[in-house]
């Protein structure tokens, strides 16, 4: 069994950052893919970033490019979200999954792995 545990979260002003971390225990992991998600109050679960675990190819939402970056620890299993220029519309639950089948995807049914979220609030 995989267990996902995501630290980093908080309270941040419009502007500021924050780095949010994933890391894996249990089982040796070795993940497809690792991504973020988020879901604010009201919304739906959206993708934000996903990486590659071997190649370290990484994918974003057009809502967050040029402002988030992911990268992950093969040595330490985690994986990482640097948060850069927050937006009051960032403000969500931010969790990361990981995929096991071989598919870097955008869509969260095809993860594996959940963690249990870190609250990432930005005030304006």
């Amino acid at each position: 069994q995989v267990q996902l545990v995501e630290s980093g979260g908080g309270l941040v002003q419009a502007g500021g950052s924050l780095r949010l971390s994933c890391a894996a225990s249990g089982r040796t992991f070795s993940p497809y893919a690792m991504a973020w998600f988020r879901q604010a109050p009201g919304k739906e679960r959206e993708f934000v970033a996903y990486i590659s675990w071997s190649g370290g190819n990484t994918y974003y939402a057009d809502s967050v490019k040029g402002r988030f970056t992911i990268s992950g620890d093969n040595t330490k299993s985690t994986v990482y979200l640097q948060m850069n220029s927050l937006k009051p519309e960032d403000t969500a639950v931010y969790s990361c999954a990981a995929e096991t089948s071989g598919l870097m995807t955008t869509k969260a049914s095809f993860y594996d792995y959940w963690g249990q979220g870190t609250q990432v609030t930005v005030s304006s």
